[in-house]
């Protein structure tokens, strides 16, 4: 089967997007803007994603985990939302279903739907020994996400042979699995893969170098999505349609990705703040002390994108 056999014309597509946590110039969380983005996020028909990487998940306390947590449970009045159950560990480190089933449990209590974060205990072993891994946490809940996150985004990522793939599909509790290797050929594969043995479940393109995986049949959860959640689900209902223009608006969004998303990748989040408060969105550009950082001369690019697209907005 080639690439374009998978072209599904005419789907729905779901689209899961990850919330960027605005920041003050003192370093505070920007709540308004936060709670605003969210709403705004589902407003233009996507789902919240919380706490992730966007989120700086890895960076962040728990006691602002849960105030995002208890902010989009009340906002989300009942739809869904997903985020990111984040364990940290060192390379070499055993697994630690505990503080994994901590974070699920969390996560069900406020209503939403955990992505599981990939750590160096988790993915150490074998293939069966991580499979075994994943379906002891699904025990403990209804249903959950898993990830595969190659080593560009987080020295502790893994991306999983097929035969493991094919595993997560067997847990019943698993209902799909973001997918961020940067690889065509590597989602091609999964899709192959799911449309065969589990139809109903969803491979989440992470790709943000290549948003067009939806016309194969991924859905997504993506952090590019954050910068223009209402023009993703724009060129989300001209796939659905058969509008044409589907095809310059999306060649328009992937030029942003694949600005934002360069060398080193970490540091999109501060483009993304920085095309938020060019949009008034939010009160600063402002990233996390410990994220990295673009030029200040990224914003003169990222105007000049923002311009291009306004003819959808």
């Amino acid at each position: 089967m080639t690439p374009t056999d998978l072209i599904i014309p005419n789907r729905k597509i779901k689209g899961y997007s990850a919330i960027l946590l605005p920041l003050t110039k003192s370093g505070a969380v920007d709540w308004t803007g936060f709670d605003a983005h969210v709403e705004r996020t589902y407003t233009a028909g996507l789902i919240p994603a919380i706490n992730m990487d966007t989120g700086y998940a890895n960076l962040i306390d728990s006691a602002t985990k849960v105030e995002v947590l208890s902010r989009t449970r009340d906002i989300a009045s009942g739809k869904e939302f997903v985020a990111g159950a984040y364990v940290g560990d060192r390379e070499g480190d055993a697994f630690r279903p505990s503080e994994y089933r901590t974070e699920i449990e969390l996560i069900d209590s406020f209503g939403g739907t955990s992505v599981l974060f990939q750590s160096y205990g988790l993915t150490s072993g074998t293939d069966e020994e991580i499979a075994d891994r994943y379906t002891a946490l699904a025990s403990g809940t209804d249903r959950f996400i898993a990830f595969e996150l190659g080593t560009m985004f987080a020295p502790f990522g893994k991306i999983y042979s097929l035969d493991l793939y094919s595993k997560l599909l067997a847990i019943p509790q698993c209902i799909g699995a973001k997918h961020s290797s940067l690889s065509r050929e590597l989602e091609w594969e999964r899709l192959l893969i799911r449309n065969k043995q589990r139809p109903d479940f969803m491979v989440m393109t992470g790709n943000d170098l290549a948003i067009d995986m939806v016309m194969y049949g991924s859905d997504y959860l993506l952090g590019l999505s954050t910068f223009a959640p209402d023009l993703f689900a724009v060129r989300d209902r001209f796939w659905e349609t058969g509008n044409n223009e589907f095809y310059e608006l999306n060649d328009t969004l992937q030029y942003l990705g694949h600005f934002a998303f360069r060398v080193p990748v970490p540091a999109y989040k501060h483009n993304a703040a920085q095309f938020l408060h060019l949009r008034n969105w939010i009160e600063t550009d402002e990233t996390h002390i410990n994220s990295p950082k673009r030029p200040e001369s990224d914003r003169f690019i990222l105007q000049e994108i923002l311009d291009r697209l306004q003819r959808w907005m």
